[in-house]
């Protein structure tokens, strides 16, 4: 059965590195971290005041500034960098292509700062003080609602909720509704604004948060390092564009890299923990090998879920070990998570752009903070730094709370 291939022909991101993903991928390779103090609230009695945050976002530079009052921070991240992904593919949507157009999009919670604004004036003031607008800023579909508002994609619309999965459930669907035949081109990828206070309590209350790094906040995402402590929450975005190949080719696109297979599955075990022995986790990743027709060893780089947390790092580990086999000793795994801190549902979105721009740019970006590796990790997580390496195959691993589980597998495009 003939099956269209998908490539991405377009890339954009804002990140606690930098407002453009040229930017962020030039730190990101030179090893920098995009964390530090919270700022964006008072956090001096939390056991965790730490964060990558965005930083100098100005919403007014893509749309008006009535439009920017009325979206959540995640909403306007969403349209900015739709913005910018649209002026990095030369993608026009056009009222010829636009019921083809879809946007797809991987959001964990949503508009947290609107549900915490509006019910501190409920509480202050009453019901009678609530805006019209709370429901519709608030709501994570309204992400990928307002990327076809200021687009004109008029095609699949659709966010995925599941976590920190949730970019690369999202990307995964995109790919899904291209091969299925309903759309030719769809933007997607994660976003995500939860660096609120309630955001940072919910966390901690989790004991899921570094509290141990406060006063060196770079220090604070150690994957796979014997000294990590918990994840440092994060927000931003990353989108790609997703095409058909052939329509890429016949506009003349630049594509980055080829989307082949894409896995998913569920743990059946716990609410915030993933199975020790990283059955789900490698379940995914074989799901993914299943669909794009290839055997473990033709992977060489993985994009690793790597949180910084204890149980999270050790069975990312054990679940590769388990799919690879001898294999696994010549993978080069990046952590990125340890510069930028964990996007939640975003991070599989940006994940896929950095993957997509190690095999387009033949870079591998290294881990920081990674002094003293946990035995139990016992991989090359590129602690040295980043690597110029030519890599025909790239996986990209996002896991989540409640057991989810998505795998993600890019080609290096070759004309």
């Amino acid at each position: 059965m003939f099956r269209p291939r998908v490539v991405i022909t377009g890339l954009a991101g804002i990140t606690p590195l930098a407002g453009t993903i040229e930017a962020t991928w030039k730190r990101l390779v030179a090893g920098e971290s995009g964390i530090g103090p919270i700022t964006l609230f008072d956090a001096s009695a939390y056991d965790s005041r730490i964060a990558g945050e965005v930083k100098n976002f100005a919403p007014e530079a893509f749309m008006p500034p009535k439009q920017a009052r009325r979206m959540d921070r995640f909403s306007q991240f969403a349209v900015a960098t739709a913005k910018m992904l649209l002026d990095d593919s030369g993608f026009v949507v056009t009222p010829e292509n636009a019921f083809d157009t879809g946007v797809i999009l991987g959001i964990g919670l949503g508009g947290l700062h609107t549900l915490e604004t509006w019910h501190t004036k409920l509480l202050e003031a009453g019901p009678d003080r609530i805006s019209p607008f709370m429901i519709p800023m608030l709501i994570s579909n309204m992400g990928p609602g307002q990327v076809s508002i200021v687009t004109g994609a008029k095609g699949p619309n659709i966010v995925t909720t599941s976590a920190c999965a949730s970019g690369i459930h999202a990307v995964g669907t995109a790919w899904s509704e291209i091969l299925l035949g309903r759309a030719t081109a769809v933007i997607s990828g994660g976003v995500e604004a939860t660096v609120t206070p309630l955001g940072v309590a919910g966390f901690t209350a989790l004991k899921a948060l570094s509290t141990h790094y406060n006063d060196a906040p770079a220090k604070a995402s150690r994957p796979f390092d014997g000294g990590r402590d918990g994840f440092v929450i994060g927000e931003g975005s990353g989108f790609v564009l997703l095409e058909e190949l052939d329509r890429a080719k016949n506009r003349g696109a630049k594509i980055y890299a080829e989307i082949v297979g894409y896995g998913a599955s569920a743990d059946a075990w716990h609410m915030t923990a993933p199975r020790e022995d990283g059955e789900g986790m490698a379940r995914a990743m074989l799901n993914a090998l299943r669909e794009a027709g290839l055997p473990p060893a033709a992977i060489t780089h993985i994009n690793a879920h790597a949180t910084s947390t204890h149980l999270n790092d050790i069975t990312e580990t054990k679940a590769i070990k388990l799919v690879f086999g001898d294999h696994a000793k010549k993978l080069k795994i990046s952590a990125t998570k340890s510069m930028t801190g964990h996007l939640l549902g975003a991070a599989g979105g940006i994940e896929t752009v950095f993957t997509a721009l190690a095999l387009h740019e033949e870079t591998l970006p290294g881990t920081i903070n990674l002094e003293q590796p946990d035995p139990e990790c016992d991989l090359d997580y590129l602690a040295d730094g980043s690597e110029h390496v030519a890599c025909e195959y790239a996986m990209c691993n996002s896991f989540g709370f409640g057991g989810t589980n998505a795998s993600l597998i890019l080609k290096k495009h070759q004309e």
